[in-house]
């Protein structure tokens, strides 16, 4: 019986440590603490700490009370892709790299974020490349490295 029970432990470990997602928490919000709901409406804005939430573990800021309704009520469809890395680094080199939260695109419905700083701006290089060959090749690196 002890044997079973330990067993089952450690199965139910191994399942939830299967199933977290690296998230890019700088700040200790997702997005760097910009409204994720904010970007479907076409723009990127800082979120407040008096209208926060978590999920799955992971902080996020609102700039109002409306569009953390929103996101409560269907918080998948305003999640970062790849844990909110930057999706061109995801692609062409299978690395986490941290964002510009300004710097961001609207695609099929998904959020993606990229890294902008000085004269690198990984969304002028995905838009330059075929995105959705380098989406393709992100999703392959992505289930390689999330839980990294």
């Amino acid at each position: 019986m002890k044997q079973i029970v330990v067993s089952l432990f450690l199965i139910t470990g191994f399942l939830l440590q299967a199933q977290s997602i690296d998230y890019n928490t700088k700040k200790g919000y997702a997005a760097n603490g910009y409204d994720v709901v904010s970007y479907f409406e076409g723009m990127s804005q800082e979120g407040s700490k008096e209208i926060s939430t978590q999920y799955d573990g992971i902080n996020y800021k609102f700039s109002s009370q409306e569009h953390l309704e929103q996101f409560k009520a269907s918080p998948k469809k305003f999640i970062p892709q790849y844990g909110g890395y930057c999706a061109y680094a995801v692609a062409v080199s299978g690395k986490k790299v941290s964002i510009n939260p300004e710097t961001y695109e609207i695609r099929d419905g998904k959020l993606y974020l990229f890294y902008n700083t000085g004269k690198t701006n990984t969304l002028e290089l995905w838009l330059k490349e075929s995105p959705q060959d380098l989406k393709s090749k992100a999703d392959k690196n992505w289930e390689k490295i999330k839980n990294e």
